[in-house]
């Protein structure tokens, strides 16, 4: 991207996509679980018939697209979480996980029944160890030497499973979403993080607003289809 480019994009108006994960006290979600379904929320988003051509939210989508692509990922539970439902968006469901993705909105005008709801407390576990990626799976991998909360990694891998979407042709991406946006998220060993960011494939650098330094690399999206092209 160059400097121009970064320039329009900062001095456009600023949207936000935003997420909102379920997390019951009593049953939440695990994390690696939540992860994949956040990145899968940003993928039926961007590929909802509402979201391209003239569709209703067409218009929001291209106005958070021309300028940075935030994400912010809230939390609720209860009544909280009823409310946030009953707002237009898509819910996306894992193995346990629950996310529900809405239409951006401007950066300071979220609605209240999602400005209420906290950033914090997104410290999620793995019960069990994740599963190894299964071969020939997409994978968005962590990078290893970076610490983030749950909440912010669910943003990072959203980014990652959508600029593997934009690089993707109308035919893979129509394939990706007809098998139901299958792919896995896992943290790289140190050395495998290294070939990965120099390997040409999808990098994610955050703008360093929450949490990590900016120009932070913090996802790899390697898809096989974009492989390949490597």
């Amino acid at each position: 991207m160059s400097s121009d480019d970064t320039t329009n994009r900062d001095q456009a108006p600023q949207y936000v996509l935003p997420l909102v994960v379920r997390i019951e006290k009593t049953a939440p979600p695990a994390r690696t679980d939540a992860l994949r379904t956040a990145a899968r929320a940003v993928l039926v988003m961007l590929s909802d018939e509402r979201s391209v051509g003239e569709g209703e939210w067409a218009g929001a989508m291209r106005d958070w697209q021309d300028a940075r692509i935030r994400k912010v990922v809230r939390r609720a539970r209860g009544a909280e979480w009823r409310k946030a439902a009953a707002l237009p968006g898509i819910t996306v469901t894992g193995e346990e996980a629950e996310v529900r993705v809405f239409p951006p909105v401007p950066l300071d005008g979220w609605p209240k029944e999602l400005a209420k709801l906290q950033v914090s407390g997104t410290d999620l576990d793995d019960p069990e160890p994740p599963a190894a990626p299964g071969p020939g799976r997409p994978v968005l991998w962590l990078n290893p030497d970076l610490g983030m909360s749950a909440g912010k990694e669910m943003a990072q891998v959203g980014h990652g499973a959508q600029l593997a979407w934009w690089e993707l042709s109308d035919a893979e991406r129509e394939a990706w979403r007809a098998a139901g946006f299958p792919l896995s998220v896992a943290t790289a060993e140190p050395e495998r993080w290294r070939e990965l960011t120099v390997s040409g494939l999808p990098v994610v650098r955050d703008a360093g607003f929450t949490e990590i330094a900016p120009g932070s690399c913090t996802v790899v999206a390697d898809h096989p289809a974009l492989r390949t092209r490597r």
